[in-house]
């Protein structure tokens, strides 16, 4: 009688249990969502986070602010993403480093893709070539004549070895047969735009959107887009394969929850956050900014991540990096 006792009491707490969880979920979210941002404040995909995360959460009883966490090429922020309670209320946003380069360095104990659920990917950017004012370069016939007349001298700014930028320079070096003077910026495209403005970089490898600032203010122009894609935001901008050569390369923005996240709750957050794609406000802005949208949701994209993974490392042994 004691045992049959003690079985219908634990009985009752597990139906609680369960039924504690499903008002859990039902109720979700019950506090405001924090979306965390791997790098500083001021770069596009910064830019790009904070506006998508403004128009999704008018589908959601609560509110989602963006944190920036910077370091370690985005790791110290989605770190402490995967750390969190996996509840749904904390988001990351991933980039090409984040899927590529610390992956592939194996750089920083902790990290993974494998401590993540990916919701979506939101946009995808052809990597662009700009070029600052003080360059007195107008064009990628210019920029290619003057580096090859001052070998090593053309100097190029891209983010940190290993990145997206940091590997399409090493392409086009090969590529163009050309020796350019690569300079490394740890952060955001915001470290390189001060830089082209400053004279302090002849160019700067990263997406059209990630410079529309400066492009907008005539303080930098884009010469070249390495994609066989016409930007139709940038249409005097030139892609790479008009010009004959094969090459394309770019980053993305994906979103991701810690491991473990309710299914409900990663559901609840694509939902919000693909209405949010969708509205004409995003779309419009993206285009203004020169973005290419780009949605997969997350019945793909883990299987579009492990090709990316596969196809970039295949071509970065190639190249010894």
């Amino acid at each position: 009688m004691f045992l049959d006792g003690l079985k219908s009491k634990f009985m009752l707490a597990l139906g609680a249990c369960i039924l504690g969880t499903s008002v859990a979920a039902a109720d979700y979210p019950t506090r405001d969502i924090r979306l965390i941002v791997p790098w500083p404040a001021g770069g596009g995909a910064d830019a790009i986070s904070r506006k998508i995360s403004n128009i999704a959460e008018q589908e959601l009883p609560k509110s989602i602010y963006v944190e920036n966490i910077a370091g370690a090429v985005t790791a110290t922020g989605l770190i402490q993403m995967t750390n969190a309670r996996p509840d749904g209320h904390t988001v990351g946003v991933l980039t090409y480093d984040s899927v590529i380069t610390l992956p592939r360095g194996q750089m920083v104990p902790g990290y993974g893709l494998e401590n993540m659920e990916l919701i979506a990917r939101i946009t995808s950017e052809a990597d662009a070539i700009v070029v600052s004012k003080h360059s007195g370069i107008n064009s990628f016939e210019e920029l290619i004549e003057k580096a090859k007349a001052n070998p090593g001298q053309v100097r190029l700014g891209v983010a940190p070895k290993g990145s997206g930028p940091y590997l399409s320079a090493n392409q086009l070096e090969k590529l163009l047969d050309v020796d350019f003077n690569v300079i490394t910026y740890v952060g955001a495209s915001s470290a390189e735009a001060e830089a082209l403005l400053s004279g302090e970089l002849d160019a700067a490898i990263s997406s059209l959107g990630d410079f529309s600032g400066i492009i907008e203010s005539g303080d930098a122009k884009g010469v070249i887009e390495l994609t066989s894609v016409q930007n139709m935001t940038y249409t005097d901008v030139p892609t790479i394969s008009s010009k004959g050569y094969d090459l394309q390369t770019g980053s993305f923005i994906v979103l991701a929850a810690p491991k473990g996240t309710p299914e409900d709750a990663v559901a609840t957050l694509e939902t919000a956050f693909k209405s949010a794609y969708d509205s004409e406000e995003f779309q419009s802005w993206l285009a203004q900014i020169g973005v290419t949208p780009d949605w997969l949701g997350s019945d793909g994209v883990n299987a579009w991540v492990e090709e990316l993974q596969t196809n970039t490392f295949a071509l970065m042994d190639e190249l010894g990096l």
